[in-house]
């Protein structure tokens, strides 16, 4: 059984969504740096190769991304299948621990998954995160409130906080991107 992937147009950029097995495992940004390590990573750590098509877990996942992205404040509750160490997979865990709307600092992180010498680790972790949004990286911050460390990128960090209500909105026209879904 392959990895089946298909692409997702949000108003902030373009993710791969993909399952496996009937769980979510890549909900990722499709213009990300390190776009080939994470499918190297997720492909080997599986075992099996993408390829283009979708089942009912990405048309869940699809359905609802579509609600978040309308303001939506319900769960994100697909299986997910995360492919990782398992150090990252705590750090993971611990992310989804994060309320709607709340924001951490990479500190505050640290200390709850490991201890605050560790942040280095823990900041690798959270950028190793395949399952964006569904796993929310985004709430995590710098420890002076910098919105630093996306791999959607700033603009997009900055976007899906506003949206969640943890920051103040932007003046109009930050972030011009590729358009509704």
């Amino acid at each position: 059984m392959d990895i089946l992937i298909r692409s997702f147009i949000t108003p902030v950029g373009e993710l791969l969504l993909g399952s496996y097995h009937g769980a979510l495992c890549l909900c990722d940004w499709k213009e990300r740096r390190s776009r080939d390590a994470v499918d190297r990573r997720l492909q080997r750590g599986i075992g099996v190769r993408y390829k283009e098509g979708t089942s009912p877990v990405i048309e869940q996942a699809m359905d609802q991304l579509i609600a978040y992205f309308a303001g939506g404040h319900r769960p994100l509750d697909v299986p997910l299948h995360m492919v990782g160490t398992e150090f990252q997979r705590r750090v993971w865990e611990a992310l989804r621990g994060i309320p709607y709307g709340a924001t951490v600092s990479y500190a505050e992180l640290s200390d709850q998954v490991a201890d605050r010498t560790a942040i280095r680790a823990v900041a690798a972790a959270n950028g190793a995160n395949a399952l964006s949004i569904f796993i929310p990286c985004h709430r995590v911050l710098g420890s002076d409130g910098d919105l630093v460390g996306y791999a959607g990128g700033v603009k997009a960090k900055r976007f899906l906080l506003e949206l969640e209500g943890a920051l103040m909105r932007s003046a109009p026209g930050l972030f011009d991107g590729p358009g509704p879904m």
